[in-house]
């Protein structure tokens, strides 16, 4: 099957989103589809689903021009589009899942439950996956609800699946086994988009690459041509820094004041026996593998999970935290690692979103001051680097990036002393997130304690002064200096130790 898009062109009002794009994609390729957000990635994917038609331009499949006026129309030309948010409902099985909105019922009218158990467990075993149908879709960790999706794509007879963002919350191992899926597809003739911001993940598994910024397209090629680094180049039209962002030690970092200090924190399930130290201006990272326990641990310094022992100290003084609004008063901002989930309310537009933490700070009698939340979130717009409408437009009319900077500006009006991002630049693309590696350091050198959590060594490696790496809810160890690296973290991370000679070392310093 061969898809061919030409002369796409997409305006949304007087913002032109797509201008004069074409490409192509055959069966068996697997095409990474690139660009910053509000690239016009996500657009030009639902005109080719379906959701959207075009104001100019054509679509062909196999050489025949089509129009697709809904995304059923789409569907049955054999396109499937798997999104970032998963359609699978938690309480169903899986082989319900997987014919939900076609299901096959008896004569008699009700559900052929045995066909479609059957059907899926044929197509599981054509896929070569290694899964029981009558499994509850709640009991799948995430690389498996992926592969759920693609194998239902798959069961509609797809012969191009266009697949987004598919590895964000997928750790290391998952995504080699969404990998293996997507292989296994292209042996089967199918053909994948692939939209990602993981530009390591795109030279890995795709074969060649577009590239789209400010609605065209910029770059295409074969990805055996190109490097991570051009790739970056292309999204956001400069060469993006790939150097170190870790500042310079000097003496008098060394006297600042300690802002936060955990002693022997525990919870029944999580964490154990949890010790450590963050200065003003020092920006700490805490990495580690899925289930290390750094996201339950800090949820728990904010008030927002109890735990069972131990002592939380800020400034010098023992606190007990009982709530997050407590945590607020007490100086503390917590960015969570969910944004879609726990960072935004969708039902609110920017400006609530940006100032909804402040608004019991900016009140008086029950009353908001609503000129003092614009007048702060002014200032953080232009700082944080901010591409939006209006203050009234809809939070979700923001690309990711944005979102999670509104996110960010929300927590700044709060102005804290102790500022904790838990995978900051989750689903964001090259150009954002440097922003927001900028804004980690402008805070610190504000003197700000910051903790970054994150489950890319890279990202600590290249923004933090020093990491805690932690394995099964103990930290493991602390890395800093020439033994941060990949080679020590990952060590730490899977239960290893530095090794007889480094810890010699350590005790000689």
């Amino acid at each position: 099957m061969r898809i061919e898009m030409k002369n796409i062109r997409k305006s949304f009002g007087s913002n032109d989103v797509i201008k004069d794009v074409s490409f192509s994609v055959e069966g068996g390729e697997i095409c990474a589809l690139l660009g910053e957000n509000g690239a016009g990635k996500s657009t030009l994917m639902n005109i080719l689903g379906g959701v959207y038609q075009t104001d100019a331009g054509s679509i062909l499949v196999n050489g025949q021009q089509v129009d697709f006026e809904k995304p059923s129309d789409s569907m049955e030309a054999g396109i499937a589009f798997i999104h970032q948010e998963l359609n699978l409902i938690n309480d169903l099985p899986i082989y319900e899942n997987m014919f939900l909105g076609r299901e096959i019922k008896t004569k008699r009218g009700s559900l052929d439950l045995k066909q479609m158990y059957q059907q899926t467990a044929d197509m599981f075993e054509r896929m070569n996956i290694d899964l029981d149908p009558g499994k509850m879709v709640r009991d799948l960790d995430a690389s498996y609800k992926q592969i759920v999706e693609i194998c239902r794509a798959m069961m509609t007879n797809a012969s191009i699946i266009i697949m987004d963002e598919p590895t964000t919350s997928l750790t290391d191992s998952e995504i080699v086994r969404v990998f293996n899926m997507m292989e296994t597809m292209k042996e089967h003739n199918v053909g994948i988009i692939f939209i990602s911001h993981k530009l390591k993940e795109v030279l890995q598994i795709c074969n060649k690459y577009l590239v789209l910024r400010d609605g065209n397209l910029v770059a295409e090629g074969n990805v055996s041509d190109v490097t991570t680094k051009d790739l970056a180049s292309y999204m956001v039209g400069y060469d993006v820094r790939t150097e170190s962002l870790r500042r310079e030690k000097n003496m008098e970092e060394e006297d600042k004041e300690e802002v936060l200090r955990v002693e022997g924190l525990t919870d029944k399930h999580h964490f154990r026996d949890i010790s450590f130290s963050v200065k003003a201006g020092e920006i700490v990272g805490v990495t580690g593998l899925l289930g290390d326990g750094r996201s339950e641990l800090f949820q728990a310094i904010f008030g927002a999970d109890p735990f069972s022992s131990g002592k939380i100290y800020l400034n010098g003084k023992e606190v007990n935290i009982g709530s997050t609004y407590q945590a607020i008063k007490e100086g503390i901002a917590y960015l969570p690692r969910n944004r879609k989930e726990n960072g935004i309310l969708k039902d609110m537009n920017i400006f609530e979103n940006a100032s909804i933490v402040t608004w019991p700070m900016f009140s008086k009698r029950g009353v908001i001051n609503t000129a003092k939340h614009k007048q702060k979130f002014k200032e953080h717009r232009g700082t944080l680097r901010l591409k939006m409408g209006e203050l009234t437009d809809s939070i979700t009319s923001l690309s990711g990036g944005n979102q999670q900077k509104v996110v960010l500006s929300k927590w700044l009006a709060a102005n804290p002393r102790l500022l904790i991002l838990d995978n900051p630049t989750q689903g964001v693309d090259v150009g954002a997130k440097e922003d927001i590696y900028d804004i980690i350091i402008k805070l610190a050198e504000e003197n700000i304690a910051i903790v970054v959590l994150s489950s890319e060594a890279h990202e600590i490696i290249r923004v933090c002064d020093r990491a805690l790496v932690m394995y099964h809810g103990v930290i493991q160890g602390e890395v800093r200096d020439d033994r941060m690296n990949e080679q020590e973290i990952m060590r730490l991370a899977t239960g290893g130790d530095f090794g007889l000679e480094r810890r010699e070392h350590q005790y000689e310093t």
